[in-house]
């Protein structure tokens, strides 16, 4: 089993890259293949509507773009499962995801039915984190982050999301202007709660890591 792990963030240490490095370790402990990339490290942009893609006998499923994430696309659609982390930013997912979004789904989507080409299937967990708690996720965020893995049902697998709230934004907060947090919950939530997550991260690099069963 082939697992390709995605750090939608630009934090490489942080709430999100340690969620994803726990699930890197569920993986790895039942024998998948790993492969972790921070996508900020990488230089892309969005789709440029280049339209390679859509040419007549060009090859399918795949972005002619000349840049860092063209092959990483193709190492996607060639995996047997995505772990892709991002940190909710004003209400979505970073831009560095959006993009990768943009170009992964669009050279697999036919332009003359508007049908899918990939034929293979690629599980894909989505870990979201957020200083947000769970139940303002549950209210305000669960519908978007819906809609939002709607594209990687191009992937032919199955989609499944774990939210991580209320997180720790900082070790020490009172270097920052952020009075509108409680530092005292923040660290008693990051106590109780994120070793829970961690877990949770480290049960779907499990169950990704073996079909997803």
């Amino acid at each position: 089993m082939k697992v390709m792990i995605l750090n939608g963030s630009p934090r490489k240490n942080w709430n999100t890259a340690m969620m994803l490095k726990e699930a890197q370790k569920g993986a790895e402990s039942v024998g998948a293949e790993t492969e972790y990339i921070d996508l900020y490290a990488l230089s892309y942009t969005g789709c440029r509507s280049c339209l390679a893609c859509k040419r007549k006998n060009a090859e399918r499923c795949k972005c002619f773009w000349k840049d860092d994430l063209s092959p990483v696309i193709d190492r996607i659609f060639a995996a047997d499962a995505l772990i892709i982390g991002s940190p909710i930013y004003l209400g979505d997912i970073t831009s560095q995801v959006r993009a990768l979004i943009e170009r992964l789904h669009f050279c697999a989507l036919s332009y003359d039915d508007y049908s899918n080409y990939f034929t293979g299937k690629v599980n894909v967990g989505i870990i979201l984190t957020m200083n947000a708690p769970k139940a303002v996720y549950n209210i305000g965020y669960r519908k978007k982050a819906k809609e939002t893995t709607q594209s990687f049902k191009a992937l032919n697998g199955t989609v499944e999301v774990y939210a991580c709230c209320d997180t720790l934004q900082a070790a020490d907060y009172s270097k920052f202007n952020m009075a509108g947090f409680n530092e005292n919950h923040k660290k008693a939530v990051r106590e109780k709660q994120f070793p829970e997550d961690l877990k949770c991260a480290f049960e779907m690099g499990v169950k990704l890591g073996t079909g997803g069963k």
